[in-house]
């Protein structure tokens, strides 16, 4: 048998300089919002409502710290790195202006920064009409960011360029899905001693020709291993660093995150007062975790992936004379990290209830397995069962479309109370949708539950929704045709009647209409 043919596309190469992180750059910003539209690049663990209200949250109690240090005169900015589809930006602006609506004491003002490297994606963000009413307000604002080699932002709206120590605030930062795509460097620890990684790239398929994409789909991975000393690095903290994981690991592979630690020093400039880093992806952040790491593996999801090493993180913080926050308990989906790089870390005492109420208490993580029972029993889970799942969800709009069949179900046989409460409930989701184009319309879904239930009024409040989003579907038009006929609004249904047949003449549907009896009329 002849061996496959492989096609070399990089010759060996340090791990953390490999072109595999410049396919990954190219990828976000030639797919743009495409990336998560068509599903391909997953993002709803940690963009749903429920992240978004515990990041909101956290940063609440953050504004409450620096009242009660009598800081309530200078903005505080909110800046997501890699914001990508601007949903979790959507939900934490949510939940953060109605705790901040219901409290009564002063609070410093803030501004959340959207940015990106990816000017398909700065583009939604400004022309989207959700974000309006926040731009306006001197709420939200947008900017290009290069968080690896960048060292000012330039707010897009406010016109304005935040430089290094121009702020004299505390800078929040929030790193989604983030730490994971960007230049790691990759050691081998093995009987006390340590190896630097370098990394072969081949593909079975001749590359000529392939998208970024294509070749990350195709990408094989060779590892080498070259004997090192713990001088590796320029810098003394990152080498002992390496000589502290050389003693206590006996045989695993380790992400190490100086690039991570390069970002977070250019943030660190921006601000005279520090910064509160709030990070979510898949990784580790206790060192038993990071013993017999095999060889990585690269997922890929459209772009490409690896785990985070967050312990590595939160060593680089108390280094700096800041503090961590990490799970007190052992997590199975998500890390989420707090890392306070600022002075008298330990003082904000809001900031610390928050985290143990929000995060070890129960947290993402924790829903993430309950989200999964859910899935798996819904069929047998009553109406008011699921919407005590929404509600925990903190009516996250994922959740509702993937119990949505159950829920029509139930509707066939449920009290004039259970259906006061699910339109209510629907509602509440309905408030929580960030539209992103995806193919499910959801206001025309929750329409026809309303529907179903008789509230012909609201129904036809969700149908508008849904034309004004996806003008081209007549199965809407004629819905709401059927909400005027069991409301009696005569004039409206003979206009909408009228409307529906001149845009979609073929629609067999409406042929159907002069069966209705029309005689009132």
């Amino acid at each position: 048998m002849e061996p496959k043919q492989s096609f070399l596309i990089e010759k060996r190469t340090p791990f953390s300089k490999s072109l595999i992180w410049q396919l990954n750059r190219d990828y976000y910003i030639q797919k743009g919002l495409d990336a998560w539209i068509d599903g391909t690049v997953p993002h709803y663990l940690t963009s749903n409502s429920m992240v978004g209200r515990t990041y909101s949250d956290l940063i609440f109690a953050m504004l409450k710290d620096l009242a009660a240090k009598e800081e309530t005169e200078k903005k505080v900015y909110i800046l997501e790195l890699g914001a990508g589809h601007g949903r979790l930006c959507f939900h934490i602006l949510k939940h953060l202006d109605n705790l901040i609506n219901n409290y009564s004491k002063p609070l410093p003002p803030y501004c959340y920064i959207l940015s990106d490297i990816a000017e398909k994606n700065l583009d939604f963000f400004i022309k989207n009409e959700q974000f309006h009413p926040y731009i306006k307000a001197g709420k939200l604002d947008i900017a290009y960011f290069d968080a690896i080699d960048g060292e000012n932002i330039f707010l897009r709206h406010a016109k304005k360029e935040i430089k290094p120590q121009s702020l004299d605030q505390v800078l929040v930062v929030l790193a989604n899905y983030f730490f994971d795509s960007i230049p790691s460097d990759l050691f081998l620890f093995q009987n006390e001693e340590s190896y630097h990684c370098s990394v072969e790239l081949t593909s079975k398929e001749d590359p000529e020709g392939f998208s970024s994409e294509k070749l990350l789909q195709n990408i094989e991975t060779k590892y080498f291993i070259t004997p090192v000393s713990d001088s590796y690095f320029k810098n003394p903290s990152l080498n002992k660093s390496l000589a502290f994981y050389r003693e206590q690991l006996k045989n695993s592979f380790l992400f190490f995150p100086d690039t991570a630690m390069r970002c977070i020093k250019n943030l660190q400039n921006l601000s005279t007062k520090g910064i509160m880093l709030i990070s979510m992806d898949k990784g580790f952040h206790e060192l038993s975790d990071l013993e017999n790491i095999t060889q990585p593996e690269m997922i890929v999801h459209g772009s490409m992936s690896f785990w985070v090493n967050y312990h590595a993180l939160g060593r680089y913080c108390e280094d700096q004379g800041g503090s961590t926050l990490f799970p007190k308990y052992s997590t199975f989906h998500l890390e989420l990290a707090c890392m306070l790089f600022m002075p008298e870390s330990n003082s904000y005492s809001e900031l610390l209830a928050s985290f143990d109420r929000n995060v070890n208490d129960f947290g993402p993580d924790d829903f993430n397995g309950f989200k999964q029972s859910t899935y798996k029993n819904m069929h047998n889970m009553s109406l008011v069962e699921l919407i005590g799942v929404l509600r925990l969800s903190a009516y996250d709009s994922t959740i509702f479309v993937k119990v949505l069949p159950r829920i029509k179900e139930l509707c066939k046989n449920i009290t004039m109370k259970e259906r006061h409460r699910l339109a209510q409930t629907m509602e509440q989701t309905w408030e929580m949708y960030f539209n992103l184009s995806e193919s499910l319309d959801l206001a025309f879904e929750i329409g026809g539950v309303c529907y179903d239930l008789g509230f012909y009024k609201v129904a036809l409040g969700y149908f508008d929704k849904s034309i004004a989003l996806y003008d081209n579907k007549p199965d809407a038009y004629y819905n709401k045709i059927m909400c005027h006929y069991q409301n009696r609004e005569d004039k409206l249904l003979l206009e909408t009647i009228k409307i529906a047949r001149s845009k979609f003449p073929d629609f067999e549907p409406l042929s159907k209409l002069d069966q209705l009896d029309l005689t009132a009329l």
